[in-house]
């Protein structure tokens, strides 16, 4: 057993992947922890320590598939991993995060491509895009994206607090109510539970049993979702405010809140699963 051992720690194959793996290491090393460090800081993107373990779990569990995959290696492999590299220098140069941290993807297909080959890229080609969720988005991005979603979602709610019969007035991001004022910040455009909901809704999507078309249904579902309940989230803690007391938009109950909120997010995505379910049984009756 031990010489069996020996012998394949002794192959040129093995000995090349440690190799790749370990310059993989020593190159990734500092941005790996600088993601760490952004992760428990952010709680904008305190989802990507799920990324990583969610698609390993992808690839576990289209085994079956990479197991029937033949490998054919690939020294075009090595030219993915060169690019992946140019990335990550001309990331560095230009102090832009987003660019060094998105050629570990590069860095990681190309090396796929190089001991594995094409076919297994494609077999991997989901989980490898997935690790685009845990890379925080560029702050130019964010606030371009954040600010919009902050007005709609001002605009949206001051319409259903007036549905509910409470008098508010929708100034900019800000509603006037009766007794008191919100803001609604970048905390509360719905972006950070959009990117949450998005990467969740994305594995679930990968595991449905559905169609391409289904599945694309399932993961996009996630965004007019997550809009809709962050609006109902922002009327919930308007109505606390307005019958209740100012004191109850911050704190305890608003943190609360949110969780039990997005957990609602969570079960309308489930329930565009089992309607899409439903269907796909009555199709397959036909």
């Amino acid at each position: 057993m031990r010489e069996k051992f020996l012998n394949i720690c002794r192959s040129p194959a093995v000995f090349q992947t440690i190799l790749i793996l370990a310059g993989f290491v020593f190159l990734y090393t500092k941005a790996i922890q600088a993601l760490i460090s952004d992760w428990s800081a952010d709680p904008n993107f305190s989802h990507g320590f799920l990324i990583p373990p969610i698609a390993l779990y992808m690839v576990w569990f289209n085994k079956d598939r990479l197991v029937n995959t033949a490998v054919k290696p690939s020294n075009w492999g090595l030219g993915v991993i060169l690019a992946g590299m140019v990335i990550h220098l001309l990331g560095h140069a230009g102090a832009e995060l987003f660019l060094m941290r998105f050629s570990m993807i590069v860095t990681l297909a190309g090396i796929v491509i190089f001991l594995l080959g094409w076919s297994f890229l494609r077999a991997m080609a989901v989980p490898l895009f997935y690790l685009i969720m845990m890379i925080p988005i560029p702050a130019i991005i964010w606030n371009k994206i954040a600010f919009p979603l902050q007005l709609m979602a001002a605009q949206l709610s001051a319409e259903l607090i007036q549905f509910i019969q409470i008098p508010v007035f929708r100034e900019g991001n800000i509603l006037h109510l009766a007794n008191t004022s919100l803001e609604v910040v970048d905390a509360c455009s719905g972006l950070r539970s959009l990117t949450s909901l998005i990467a969740l809704t994305g594995i679930f999507a990968y595991l449905a049993p559905f169609t391409i078309v289904k599945k694309w249904i399932l993961f996009l579902s996630a965004v007019p979702i997550a809009v809709a309940v962050n609006v109902i989230r922002l009327t919930i803690t308007a109505a606390m405010a307005f019958y209740i007391g100012p004191d109850t938009a911050h704190g305890f109950l608003h943190d609360m809140s949110g969780l039990i909120i997005f957990a609602g997010a969570l079960a309308l995505v489930y329930l565009v699963f089992n309607i899409e379910m439903a269907i796909e049984r009555r199709q397959r009756k036909k």
